[in-house]
């Protein structure tokens, strides 16, 4: 990888930057700042916006194949929560491909630094005193485990949806399972491209068989025993959206 040396960066294709000791590997943990650069500590402490807010700060972790109710379930929780009044957020794989991360493709280096640059700022909403709701396919174990690594152990909370690649291709709302089929789509995962399964997640939900309400009820059972916040989960779900599966042939 070759560019214009930049302060101590280098200036590589798509504009990115990096630092000319870097190697050309890319990895999900945060890289070292240069010597010169000194953190500047602000007087208001995670501790009081979390007092502030009412509740911890943590990112509630949604990992699995494209069509297996990432984003629907990451939704339907915030939902809940802010209706409740915490302070939340969620950052979709898609979303986030369309500014910050929309020069990186999906090879193994880019996904790489899409979860860095992801874990970056969920970091900033933890530490924000926020609760952050991610929906990435985020198919490698060890990018996983860097985001963990970087937000913290105690508010990192990996919920695998797990949907069989036959239920996720026979949903393919987007049609993007049938354009990979066809060769239109490199790299996509579970087709060309692996999604490697979670060992031990801190939960799983079976996206294939569950209805929303049971999806998100198990999501907030996991918040409350974590002491993250305290709800009530009786009709935590007040729409129509209660009544709709997940196992059916599209997603709500």
């Amino acid at each position: 990888m070759h560019g214009l040396d930049f302060g101590g960066f280098r200036k590589l294709e798509k504009g990115l930057l990096m630092s000319s000791n870097a190697s050309n590997k890319r990895t999900s943990t945060l890289p070292t700042p240069p010597a010169n650069i000194v953190w500047h500590q602000g007087n208001v402490s995670k501790a009081r916006r979390e007092a502030k807010n009412g509740h911890r700060g943590a990112v509630l972790w949604f990992t699995g194949l494209s069509g297996s109710g990432k984003s629907t379930l990451a939704h339907a929780v915030e939902d809940v929560l802010h209706q409740r009044g915490y302070q939340t957020f969620v950052l979709d794989g898609d979303n986030v491909r369309h500014n910050l991360c929309a020069d990186l493709g999906f090879s193994r280096n880019d996904r790489a630094e899409n979860m860095r640059r992801v874990s970056a700022v969920t970091k900033l909403f933890i530490d924000a005193g926020m609760i952050v709701l991610t929906a990435f396919i985020s198919p490698y174990r060890d990018d996983r485990e860097g985001v963990r690594k970087v937000v913290g152990q105690n508010n990192f909370m990996e919920i695998y949806c797990n949907a069989s690649l036959d239920v996720c291709e026979s949903r393919d709302i987007k049609g993007l399972y049938k354009k990979a089929r066809e060769g239109l789509i490199s790299e996509f995962t579970g087709i060309s491209a692996p999604y490697e399964t979670p060992i031990s997640p801190d939960l799983i939900i079976n996206t294939d068989t569950s209805c929303l309400e049971d999806c998100v009820n198990k999501v907030i059972e996991e918040i409350m025993r974590r002491g993250i916040c305290e709800l009530k989960l009786d009709s935590i779900l007040q729409s129509d959206s209660t009544n709709l599966c997940l196992n059916k042939g599209s997603l709500p």
